[in-house]
């Protein structure tokens, strides 16, 4: 988009503030209208302030003019400027809202093609930009404008033809600024990228901090650093250089016509052809002119940094939220789940992760995936609550494709157990009671974590279920946070369950209790396990052997040792691995 058409759709934000918007213009007006005043005044003053004809308090008029004028400005501008200032907040306080909405709802895609740091960046840096430009830049542009105008009427009512002579510059100055402007924009886009390079590198480095330490990281991650922080110095210094460049430019270009006019009007004053207090006047507008010139070359910086952020903006505001195309409510599901024939592959994968794979779950039922890497397992838990639509072939649930039903009804249906527990620095009755089951009482709570032995370690704690957990649970230990998240998911009660390697991770001692916790939680549900080690999956109903996004082998533990083949060699390998 061009500048016109950004500012075009900034205004449409505006919108719902119109009056307060307006009023700001408005006394932003009045404030500049006063600017003529000034030379205006000072020409009655030389012409006629000292001629003694004038009764005896005539001359107070002056100085109270001067004041009056002066007060008026200053007061009109204040309101002006708070106006406006109320009106860019609102606005970004709604973009940032707007952003974060399509943030939560865009495909799971888009979180794998971009970095978290850019992402971080948009919402804080970018937006803030846009408010320079949308309340201090925008205020200086509409005042000194105004200003300008008022001050050029006035110099033609003095004396159009050395008026002209200031207007003859004007397209020179409109051509620097032009191309300053072009690149200033150029440059902010870097600005805003290398921000997120910023951002990117401090948040791995503070999440990832124990294996900075361990592996003896600190110099890599200061060079990292080192590194994002000198290519956003090295670009801020283009744009110092591109946004102090024109100011001599344009200042030249506003001097030369200054110098001209000075010698025109003090020969046209020696002539006879002009009174004194309209020379000072005239030369005294002319100074004032280059005071909102000078502030406007100024403003031309945080306005080209302000509509490059607001490119980044509405370029996230503009992605396409995840396609839910479904129109059937499925209500409360059975359990029965069917893959047929789907196949899938990854954006820019160069082979199908799943090549026609079927398969059915009866309600109730515990089917465990196994397999080897690459084998198609997580990408069977992927497709289920539909984080990616399948290239060809049907899953259907209780008889419903997939495709048919709307996101919320589908997921509503699902819960997740993974091996990467998700907590948010809230209290362990938050996150367990996390999302739509927010409304739930403390007795459901706290039923659903002694369902999942967490009430053990709960208990313990200093607060209870009301105990901050920290950033990513960082104050509780891998299997109390594999707890929490099991009794997350019995407070929501779904009838599909997926595990992705739910005990993977954890110690014995963890896992004996994570297990225990793991049966309550599968009884009655359709599950589908998702295993590494194969000795959790013993006891499921069938167990799915995946290669190369096939179903090689099924059937029960017992049946498939004794076929001696994939599964039996998956077995000997785990056992000999210890």
């Amino acid at each position: 988009m061009n500048s016109r058409q950004l500012y075009q759709r900034l205004l449409t934000h505006i919108r719902p503030y119109r009056l307060r918007f307006i009023l700001a213009v408005v006394t932003m007006g009045l404030a500049s209208a006063t600017e003529p005043f000034f030379p205006a005044l000072l020409k009655e003053l030389l012409d006629n302030g000292f001629s003694t004809a004038q009764g005896k308090w005539d001359w107070l008029i002056y100085p109270l003019g001067i004041i009056v004028i002066f007060i008026a400005r200053a007061t009109l501008s204040f309101v002006g400027d708070y106006l406006m200032s109320w009106v860019s907040h609102a606005v970004i306080f709604e973009m940032r809202e707007t952003m974060f909405a399509r943030l939560i709802s865009l495909p799971i895609k888009y979180f794998g093609d971009t970095i978290s740091g850019r992402i971080i960046s948009k919402v804080t840096y970018d937006v803030n930009n846009v408010a320079a430009a949308s309340s201090e830049a925008l205020s200086s542009l509409i005042k000194d404008t105004l200003s300008i105008v008022g001050l050029l009427i006035w110099l033609f009512y003095l004396n159009w033809q050395l008026t002209l002579i200031t207007l003859a510059m004007a397209p020179l100055i409109a051509l620097a600024v032009t191309v300053f402007s072009r690149r200033l924009r150029k440059v902010s886009r870097g600005i805003q990228d290398s921000f997120g390079d910023i951002t990117q590198v401090m948040q791995e480095s503070v999440e990832g901090y124990k294996i900075i330490r361990i592996f003896g990281g600190q110099s890599y991650e200061k060079e990292r650093f080192k590194d994002a922080v000198m290519n956003h110095r090295h670009l801020q210094m283009r744009a110092v250089v591109a946004a102090g460049g024109q100011k001599p430019i344009v200042q030249f270009f506003g001097a030369l016509p200054l110098a001209i006019i000075i010698g025109i009007a003090i020969f046209q004053a020696g002539d006879g052809q002009g009174s004194v207090g309209g020379f000072v006047s005239f030369i005294t507008a002319m100074v004032m002119l280059l005071t909102p010139i000078k502030h406007l070359t100024d403003v031309n910086s945080p306005i080209q940094r302000g509509l490059a952020a607001a490119e980044s903006i509405f370029a996230l505001i503009d992605e396409k939220p995840e396609d839910d195309r479904g129109t059937q409510e499925l209500g409360r599901a059975r359990g029965q789940v069917e893959f047929d024939r789907v196949v899938f592959s990854y954006p820019g994968a160069e082979s199908a992760a799943l090549k026609g794979i079927s398969f059915d779950i009866r309600p109730g039922e515990c089917i465990a995936l196994v397999g080897q890497s690459g084998s198609g397992k997580t990408t069977v838990a992927n497709l289920l609550p539909r984080f990616y639509h399948v290239d060809s072939g049907t899953i259907r649930i209780d008889g419903q494709a997939l495709e048919d039903i709307k996101l919320e009804s589908l997921r509503s249906n699902i819960a997740l157990v993974s091996q990467e527990v998700v907590l948010f620095n809230d209290t362990i009755a938050a996150n367990i009671a996390y999302g739509a089951m927010r409304g739930a009482s403390r007795e459901e709570i706290e039923a659903a974590a002694q369902a999942a032995y967490a009430t053990e370690f709960i208990d313990k704690l200093p607060d209870g279920f009301d105990t901050v957990v920290g950033e990513h649970g960082v104050k509780l230990s891998g299997g109390q946070r594999q707890r929490l998240a099991i009794a997350r998911a019995l407070l929501k009660n779904a009838p599909l369950l997926i595990l992705d390697e739910a005990t993977s991770a954890l110690d014995t001692e963890s896992e004996r209790h994570v297990q225990a916790a793991l049966d309550e939680l599968m009884r009655g549900r359709t599950t589908l396990v998702i295993a590494h080690r194969l000795s959790t999956i013993e006891r499921a109903d069938r167990i799915l052997v995946l290669s190369d996004g096939k179903v090689a082998e099924s059937g029960k533990h017992d049946e498939l040792l004794a076929q001696d083949s994939l599964y039996a060699r998956l077995q000997r390998m785990q056992q000999l691995n210890g």
